[in-house]
């Protein structure tokens, strides 16, 4: 029996998770977490095969954050993200923090079962366009920003000035003024307007 915890903030989609994965014999849904701490939380105690793991959840930690703390554990189970969000930052986060694979939402019920199974033994499973989105980033790379780099541009996109970046990050503002030439410069851009728009198409942000 492959023993699954459903981490995700939205209860109606826990309900649909569970009920889909009821029509599998040998899958059984153990627990579910509404936070990236309780999925931790579950991963200890519990020790699941698999984390099925949304990516936002409304709170400053992330399910990469999750991911990677879940990873980091003796035994560590698997870890499969289930997300709506599909830009090469989530991607590329999410594989890095160590999950097993990547499916979108509107995956097919099949898919999804297949994807757990695999999951649970040791194999990678990556939805196809998402496979496809990593072999084009490898084939070719676009300019790298770093996790901060990208994390101070997406507050840029949200409205923030530098002032609140400053105080959301901790950090000075001559700091998010550094980051934001080192973006403005690997972007081949001048302005914010300029940032934001060029991440958005290279998917970079969402």
């Amino acid at each position: 029996m492959i023993r699954i915890v459903l981490a995700d903030d939205h209860p109606v989609v826990r309900a649909g998770l569970r009920a889909m994965l009821a029509s599998a014999a040998d899958l059984e849904v153990v627990a579910d977490a509404t936070t990236p701490d309780d999925a931790v939380a579950r991963a200890v105690d519990l020790e699941p095969d698999v984390v099925l793991m949304d990516l936002q959840f409304g709170t400053e930690q992330t399910g990469a954050d999750a991911t990677r703390r879940i990873r980091a554990l003796p035994g560590a189970p698997a870890v499969l993200v289930l997300t709506n969000y599909d830009t090469d930052t989530d991607i590329l986060g999410a594989v890095e923090a160590g999950a097993s694979g990547y499916l979108l939402k509107d995956a097919p019920p099949d898919e999804l079962v297949a994807a757990v199974r695999a999951a649970a033994g040791g194999e990678t499973a990556l939805a196809p366009a998402i496979a496809g989105r990593l072999l084009a980033r490898m084939r070719s790379p676009r300019p790298g920003l770093s996790a901060r780099e990208t994390e101070v541009l997406q507050l840029v996109a949200d409205g923030a000035s530098n002032s609140d970046i400053a105080r959301r990050l901790h950090i000075s503002e001559a700091t998010v003024k550094s980051h934001l030439v080192h973006v403005f410069t690997k972007l081949g851009v001048s302005s914010r307007t300029a940032a934001v728009a060029a991440a958005r198409d290279a998917g970079i942000l969402r």
